[in-house]
């Protein structure tokens, strides 16, 4: 009898005790698009599937499947015993978290093949190898093994690798194996439900597998033509079949391929789906099956789909992937972007797949407006920062307020988020510089060379592409970036903390409505979803360029988040200022109060005092520690320092600490070389400062301190875009690339080399060639 008329067919069963009720009762159709689909109620209080992927670290109870290609080798003749110990390994992990996990699995049908393969050899004659002798021996053909033979010979091996691989673990598992049929009888399956929930209060994993010993022939595609309801037929239906039965909350169904494609894998422009929501069936062409599998995609996508509408989320990805096999299933618990994830919830604007692909396109033709549009765009930018500044610091009031509220942020964090008029002001100004130097900034000509005759070549200046710009609580941020992105012709992908959401939306609004004057308003996205940093990192194919403005511990993350793609930016700001035995009092006094306390939240304040040690027990000495303690500046010894002292300040637990605060180290030195070396061992490369009125010790200091910025009787503070006459910066970088220190409009470009020729080819330059190479440095002319 059909699965369909079965079910149709159940008596009505009354349950005055409603958690007595059968865990399966038909309801009523749904409808997603012009599909119908069986609607399963669920015990489970919600029924609902989780909406995003954040939600998935609530997932308690998930079922794996293991598709075929995961569990065998390549040669389809035996288990990938490596992946299925990584997998094993992820499942007790998550099980020992106090999760309850579920494997359906495959592979008996493999791991028999083998074993029957080796009796085969193994129950050949000795007199019929010996005669055959060793060539035709490897050559000796195998009988065609039928399967239900294999999986009969293999399931108690496959059985017997499981339970060793989870007892390394102290997880206990149990097999139990089903057909279509055990679904068809009430009273088994009310049977299965008990004993699958019995196990797992036991804290044990259960192991389950199609009995394929015993199972009839799949019948193709019959659950794929209209039929409402899902019948066991390969592992992935019997996978959806039991996560919706014990109401589980998350299936994860592994395979050889990513996730979902809107068109088969491998072909021309597919595109791996992040999130796929039932209404946009229509859209997938599928493609070919598994190499050893029985389903395909589309049947995945049905037991999927069927699954959702059940209550349970669902997953698919690839299990044989070696960069990504060893944490795939608890990335994905964790709600990392791994795989497709299938939810019923489809947000309102673009993902941020389709953000990078829009801001590209504008970006290239924002790239390509002679340099007086990308001004003009500029410019309205800035007269809108002071036109509708009533609007931003309403929007920005509320943000303040909320943090306030929550009491999470820092005082420094607090004022780096708030923006006045007087910000705003100078954001305008620092718009406006901008403006200018993108004038004479892509397609300037940075070198000419006459190759040969009537063979010229050209290094011009070019944007760098899609850039990605992460900042934290600096909603001043955005317009600068923005202005130096359209400035240099790159897009721009934006992701601002949520603290500054409000602010962040309407300051983005305002860069948007700057860039419709010429049309190329998508070339600057806000990102707004729920994706995590890491995950924004992972789109190594469609990003260019990271620039983190944060926490040193924001960019850390990004830098070992970022597997694919160059990160710009400052791991920390470690900033010193040495003051040297022939330093002039009132400079000193001036520099090292600005440098630590005009913004100590500033990557370019100073955290470490280095002191000559001749300057101790002096004035001078004297002075200093008197203006910080005016100043509540807190202070730490170095262990020199502390060394000259009967009661000192508290010890520094590290000479590479980043206060950002009213806090900084002071530590003593012998000489000026002993400076530069303390800086070099303990600094970040940021920023460093000497005061001295000694001009050849000055100089000294300036030519052997390797760091991003260096300076002589000036305040670290002066480290900055705006300060530098840039405008403004995207960041500061200590990395040893094409941009150091404030990284301005220069240094968001890259070049391309341009060959204008006349017939030319290479041969010409041979020694029978009749053409000589000239190479003649030409001035370099737009």
């Amino acid at each position: 009898m059909a699965l369909a008329h079965w079910l149709l067919s159940l008596p009505s069963v009354h349950h005055p005790d409603p958690s007595a009720a059968p865990p399966f009762r038909l309801a009523a159709v749904r409808y997603w698009s012009n599909v119908p689909f069986l609607t399963v109620p669920l015990a489970r209080a919600h029924g609902k599937s989780f909406a995003h992927r954040g939600e998935l670290r609530q997932a308690k109870r998930i079922v794996v499947k293991l598709g075929s290609a995961v569990v065998t080798r390549g040669d389809e003749c035996g288990l990938a015993l490596g992946r299925l110990a990584s997998i094993v390994e992820q499942v007790a992990m998550l099980q020992n978290q106090g999760r309850e996990m579920m494997i359906v699995t495959s592979g008996a049908v493999a791991f028999g093949k083998q074993r029957l393969r080796h009796e085969i050899l193994l129950s050949q004659s000795v007199r019929q190898a010996l005669h055959s002798g060793q060539n035709q021996l490897k050559d000796m053909s195998l009988p065609v093994l039928e399967a239900r033979a294999c999986a009969a010979a293999g399931q108690s091996g496959l059985m017997a690798l499981y339970e060793a691989m989870f007892t390394q673990y102290s997880t206990c598992t149990a097999q139990i194996l089903v057909t279509n049929l055990d679904f068809h009888d009430d009273q088994k399956r009310r049977n299965l439900n008990s004993t699958l929930h019995e196990l797992l209060r036991m804290n044990i994993v259960p192991i389950i597998n199609t009995n394929d010993a015993v199972v009839p022939p799949p019948e193709p595609n019959s659950d794929l033509q209209g039929v409402n309801v899902i019948s066991i037929k390969d592992n992935d239906s019997l996978a959806a079949r039991l996560a919706v039965e014990m109401r589980a909350d998350l299936l994860i169904a592994l395979s050889d391929v990513e996730g979902l494609y809107d068109r088969p894998p491998g072909s021309d422009d597919a595109k791996l789906l992040d999130t796929f929501y039932p209404g946009d069936q229509h859209s997938i062409t599928y493609g070919t099956k598994s190499r050893v599998g029985i389903g395909g995609m589309e049947a995945k996508v049905k037991s999927a789909l069927w699954a959702l509408q059940g209550g349970t989320s669902v997953v698919i990805a690839n299990g044989t992937h070696p960069k990504v096999t060893g944490h795939v299933i608890t990335d994905i618990v964790e709600g990392k972007k791994v795989g497709t994830f299938f939810s019923e919830v489809k947000p309102a604007g673009p993902t941020v797949e389709q953000q990078t692909e829009m801001a590209r396109a504008a970006g290239r033709t924002l790239a390509s407006l002679h340099p007086d549009q990308r001004s003009e765009i500029i410019c309205s930018l800035a007269d809108l920062l002071t036109e509708r500044k009533e609007d931003i610091l309403a929007a920005n009031k509320k943000d303040m307020e909320l943090a306030v509220t929550a009491g999470r942020l820092s005082p420094s964090m607090l004022k780096r988020l708030s923006l006045s008029s007087a910000k705003l002001n100078s954001l305008a100004i620092g718009l406006r510089q901008i403006a200018v130097s993108s004038l004479d900034s892509v397609g300037r000509v940075l070198r000419r060379t006459r190759v040969a005759n009537n063979l010229e070549l050209e290094q011009i200046t070019v944007p760098i592409g899609v850039l990605l710009v992460i900042f934290e609580s600096r909603p001043d941020c955005l317009p600068q970036v923005s202005a130096l992105a359209i400035a240099s012709g790159n897009a721009l992908l934006l992701k601002g903390g949520k603290e500054a959401a409000n602010t962040n939306h309407i300051l983005h609004e305002l860069a948007q409505e700057a860039l419709s004057l010429h049309g190329v308003k998508d070339a600057i996205q806000l990102v707004s979803t729920r994706e995590d940093v890491e995950d924004l990192c992972r789109l190594e194919k469609m990003i260019d360029l990271i620039i983190p403005r944060g926490s040193s511990q924001l960019v850390r993350d990004i830098q070992r988040a970022a597997r694919g793609i160059p990160v710009l930016g400052h791991s920390e700001g470690i900033c010193h200022v040495y003051i040297d035995i022939d330093g002039s009092i009132d400079k000193v006094i001036k520099i090292v109060r600005d440098s630590k306390c005009d913004y100590p939240a500033a990557c370019n304040a100073m955290e470490t005092l280095l002191i000559h040690r001749d300057i101790l027990r002096t004035p001078l000495f004297d002075q200093i520690i008197d203006m910080l303690r005016t100043e509540r500046v807190k202070i730490h010894a170095g262990p020199r320092f502390a060394s000259y002292l009967t009661f000192s300040p508290s010890e520094v637990k590290s000479l590479r600490t980043e206060y950002g605060d009213l806090e900084c180290c002071i530590e003593v030195v012998d000489s000026l070389q002993d400076a530069i070396d303390h800086i070099h061992k303990y600094g970040s490369s940021h920023t460093d400062v000497i005061v001295t009125e000694n001009e050849e010790t000055a100089e000294h200091f300036l030519q052997q301190l390797d760091s991003a910025c260096v300076f002589w009787n000036a305040s670290s503070r002066f480290a900055d875009g705006y300060r530098f006459g840039l405008g403004a910066e995207v960041g500061i970088s200590t990395a040893r690339i094409h941009a150091r220190g404030p990284v301005g409009l220069e240094g968001l470009l890259t070049t391309k080399w341009v060959l204008r020729g006349d017939g030319h080819a290479v041969a010409d330059f041979s020694e029978q060639g009749s053409m000589k190479y000239l190479h003649e440095n030409l001035p370099p002319q737009r």
